[in-house]
């Protein structure tokens, strides 16, 4: 990242109020990155374009964005339903 700091979560936050309310698109932050989903790639797309802008809008010369996408077609599936599907093969 292009700054004189090592922290980053100044600027993960300020990406993440660009997105949050953000129609057709939930986010959720882990401590090693930010889950997008949504319906449409378009509109994954549209909110990397938009946090990126955001942070280099507070002259960060520098941004690196790594995408993982999962697209089915065969069914639908939720960040929330594929936690629950691990969940329920972790012994207690």
């Amino acid at each position: 990242m292009g700054t004189q700091d090592t922290s980053a979560s100044f600027y993960i936050a300020k990406a993440i109020e660009v997105i949050q309310n953000m129609d057709g698109v939930k986010h959720e932050v882990t401590p090693m990155g930010t889950l997008l989903e949504s319906d449409s790639l378009d509109k994954i797309f549209s909110a990397t374009k938009e946090m990126s802008d955001a942070v280099h809008n507070l002259g960060v010369g520098r941004v690196e964005i790594i995408l993982k996408i999962d697209s089915r077609h065969d069914k639908d599936a939720t960040m929330k339903e594929k936690m629950d599907s691990i969940k329920k093969h972790l012994s207690s």
